[in-house]
């Protein structure tokens, strides 16, 4: 296995300016400091950028993933409602099952970033995990945030996390690992129990 991507971004596509800016705001801010850390490997694969409409879309996903030293979760409620995002997390959930047999994991390898909370609460995939960012307040009138010191604080212990993966993959990793094994799983069931919405029958 080689190392492509520094992270896999995750996130349900949105229509609109705000959803579209923060992904393309946190990018960038990613980019800008993680490539001092990396040798070749491009600092993220976003799926919009790097896939073409003909692609064999879960096979393409799948080895992404698998080439990828870490996750980035943009979370939104949206995020939980897809059955393709919730695949997604799921999939990177047993790739760091497998890596955590190669090396002593030091942290997650989902990063999750709240970009819109929930109106009832977070779901336990986000709240249980060790670490995730709370960037709920950003705003269209947030000033960018590769230099934005509301936001650098937590971009500074994002990158430091996904560097320290990204050095222990490089050691640890087996050379005959196949990424083009790995496939994604099954559709996992809903965040949250979700209401019945049917009216009774007499």
């Amino acid at each position: 296995m080689a190392i492509r991507y520094g992270c896999f971004f995750s996130y349900a596509h949105g229509r609109h300016a705000l959803m579209q800016r923060f992904k393309s705001a946190l990018a960038d801010a990613l980019r800008c400091y993680l490539e001092p850390y990396f040798d070749t490997e491009d600092e993220l694969f976003i799926d919009t950028e790097q896939l073409g409409g003909g692609d064999d879309l879960d096979r393409k996903i799948a080895r992404a993933m698998c080439e990828s030293v870490c996750m980035i979760l943009i979370y939104t409620p949206k995020y939980e409602a897809h059955a393709y995002t919730r695949r997604e997390y799921e999939a990177m959930r047993l790739i760091e099952a497998e890596r955590g047999k190669w090396y002593t994991l030091p942290s997650r390898l989902i990063i999750p970033v709240v970009m819109t909370r929930h109106p009832a609460s977070l779901p336990p995939q986000i709240s249980d995990a060790r670490f995730y960012v709370d960037f709920s307040h950003y705003t269209m009138a947030t000033a960018d945030i590769m230099s934005n010191p509301d936001f650098l604080p937590d971009i500074d212990k994002m990158v430091k996390r996904i560097a320290a993966h990204y050095a222990c993959q490089k050691k640890h990793t087996p050379l005959d690992h196949d990424c083009n094994q790995f496939v994604l799983p099954a559709v996992p069931p809903e965040w949250r129990d979700v209401p019945d919405l049917t009216f009774p029958k007499e």
